[in-house]
């Protein structure tokens, strides 16, 4: 796996009768682009009680991997625009700026045909889709401690066959971008966790059918989509591998399949680049 990578070492803020602090920063991903997951590793001359990273105007979530060393995972969302971007981090007397340059990104398109109540609601269950919308957008801004340990892996075992980013059509009629990754597993296929966290949603929503929301802890949450049933409560803690739910067709959909929707830091990334950068 080919990752962008680079590193700089910056001159800390210098207080008076203090010597020179430096911080030693790695930004890397898959690419610079709409959609992808950034690693940044943070190496600090001694022990500090706090990091802070901002990337894309946003504040990230960074943990201590040792005494030296910080992670934190930031997300490039799918309407940033082409252009250079800073990732600052603050640790200590500390200070580092990496300049990032996001490119453009040039997705498909996907034309479905879908029951037309999913692509023009009626009026009467307008209400119902705005209470959901401003529930799942709160969960997205909220960072709590981190969850999980090691590499995400797949929630199930069918390949992704659908790519992030994809610009749909249903219906004829264009609508929001593919914010997810599909699999195309049979129904009643097991649903695991990704990795660990606590749910914070487990129940029917009018454009995804029946969906579990995992917080994973620093800003990142999973969303799973179209169950045919849900296998766990709302406020249950998880490890890796437990069962979420069954595969289904619930919701806006074709047919049966699993949608795995990842936010970070309230940012739409794709779920394969979390994969693979948290395998690293």
């Amino acid at each position: 796996m080919l990752l962008a990578s680079a590193i700089v070492a910056a001159a800390a803020a210098v207080l008076p009768g203090q010597a020179p602090t430096n911080l030693d920063v790695d930004v890397a991903a898959r690419a610079f682009a709409p959609g992808e997951v950034v690693m940044i590793t943070i190496r600090t001359p001694a022990i500090v009680e706090d990091v802070r990273v901002r990337a894309w105007g946003t504040a990230l979530h960074p943990w201590r991997v040792d005494d030296l060393t910080w992670r934190a995972l930031g997300g490039i969302d799918l309407d940033v625009a082409p252009g250079k971007y800073a990732v600052t981090v603050e640790a200590g007397t500390g200070r580092a700026s990496r300049e990032i340059v996001v490119v453009a990104k040039a997705f498909p398109t996907r034309t479905l045909k879908v029951d037309e109540a999913f692509v023009n609601p009626p009026t009467s269950v307008q209400p119902r889709i705005q209470r959901e919308a401003a529930r799942l957008a709160a969960f997205w801004p909220q960072a709590t401690a981190r969850q999980w340990q090691g590499a995400f892996v797949a929630p199930v075992q069918e390949p992704a066959n659908s790519k992030f980013g994809s610009r749909s059509i249903y219906n004829g009629q264009p609508r929001s971008a593919h914010g997810g990754a599909d699999f195309a597993s049979p129904a009643g296929t097991s649903v695991k966790a990704p990795a660990g966290g606590r749910v914070v949603l487990a129940g029917d929503l009018y454009y995804t059918g029946n969906t579990v929301v995992v917080d994973h802890g620093v800003g990142l949450y999973s969303l799973m989509a179209h169950l045919s049933s849900i296998t766990v409560r709302e406020e249950a803690v998880i490890a890796q591998g437990d069962e979420l739910g069954r595969v289904g067709a619930t919701g806006r959909v074709t047919g049966p399949h699993l949608h795995w929707t990842v936010r970070l830091a309230g940012a739409r990334v794709d779920p394969i680049a979390l994969i693979e950068m948290t395998s690293r």
